[in-house]
């Protein structure tokens, strides 16, 4: 079986760069975590020939306390770096949105800061409500190799998943907007002529589909790029829902049959809910012409009368505006032609 890109890094790490490491920053060493994670293709196990264009080749990711990396400030990468070669087994040291190449050291707390919001693992629901689903998965993925303080892996496993308020307020708020702003726009959308609305509805609709189905099978979703391939390997759901999510978004469906393939997923998501205790039974519902079939409202009203009053009102971000933030910063300190070369854009 080949190696992938994380193989190869473990070797390097194990190979070249641990020993640098604890040659050089002995005690220090001591409170760093090392491994492959965060964001990237390959921390998914995704990458392929198309995910090589940019960011892409050998990484070790370098975690420190805040204090720690102060202090080590450029003294870290100038030794380290001084020893790597130019290539490991036939692969390229990487250059990412951390300055490094090959190794990218960070504190914790500001990797922490950019993906999840905050500087240790969250407290209390209101602090699980703010994370992005989306980023959370960049503390969780990948590998880390070497962690002796434990902090890290700790953080890591404290986000294992949610606690069961802050899921199900999750849930409710998803149902009320695949329903809401999704299968209800989508029909209002048709009945007015508005395809474009109608095509945004649609859009929006088939991705929340999918996101629920996530949070039913108690797994973060990824980001929007790797969402429908990793729907297709949940062990719920996904076998009853992706041939019609895929017969939905053929060219060739027409829209009132869109419009029945997004009340049919309302009911096998509900039937789901049902089965699973979150929402009691109920009686066989119809929705009305103007209206559509608003089932999972029914749903996200049910729960949202159950949770805890703190979260009740309190609405999930959704948003990637920490890693925004981050980027926002990373762009803002390389030259406009440096950008322009990672966008590939090439002057005529």
């Amino acid at each position: 079986m080949a190696s992938t890109i994380i193989d190869v890094s473990r070797r390097f790490f194990e190979g070249v760069v641990r020993p640098l490491i604890e040659r050089h920053f002995p005690e220090e060493s001591r409170q760093m975590a090392c491994g492959v994670f965060g964001y990237g293709s390959e921390c998914f196990g995704m990458d392929d020939e198309v995910s090589r264009d940019h960011h892409w080749g050998l990484r070790v990711d370098i975690l420190m306390p805040e204090d720690v990396f102060r202090r080590l400030s450029e003294k870290f990468l100038e030794r380290i770096e001084e020893g790597l070669p130019e290539t490991f087994e036939g692969s390229a040291l990487r250059r990412g949105l951390v300055k490094g190449a090959g190794v990218a050291p960070e504190s914790l707390e500001r990797f922490l800061r950019h993906t999840i919001g905050l500087t240790d693992a969250p407290k209390n629901f209101r602090e699980w409500l703010d994370m992005p689903e989306e980023d959370i998965v960049h503390v969780t993925n990948g590998e880390v190799w070497y962690d002796p303080s434990g902090r890290f892996t700790r953080i890591r496993e404290s986000l294992s998943y949610y606690p069961e308020p802050v899921w199900l307020r999750r849930i409710a708020h998803w149902c009320r907007y695949f329903s809401g702003m999704g299968a209800y726009a989508l029909n209002r959308a048709l009945m007015r002529g508005n395809m474009v609305y109608a095509t945004t509805a649609f859009s929006r609709a088939t991705k929340l589909s999918m996101e629920i189905a996530f949070l039913l099978n108690r797994r973060y979703f990824p980001y929007d790029k790797w969402l429908y391939p990793f729907f297709k390997r949940l062990p719920e759901l996904a076998d009853r829902m992706d041939p019609l999510i895929s017969e939905a978004v053929g060219l060739g469906t027409p829209w009132e049959r869109r419009l029945r393939i997004l009340e049919e997923i309302s009911d096998i998501l509900d039937a789901k809910m049902v089965a699973m205790g979150i929402i009691p039974p109920h009686p066989r519902f119809r929705g009305s012409a103007t209206s559509g079939y608003r089932l999972l409202e029914h749903a996200y009203a049910v729960i949202i009368k159950r949770l805890p009053t703190q979260i009740k009102n309190y609405v999930p971000r959704w948003d990637q505006l920490f890693f925004e933030e981050f980027h926002t910063a990373y762009v803002d300190s390389i030259s406009i032609e440096e950008w322009d070369g990672l966008l590939h854009l090439k002057e005529t």
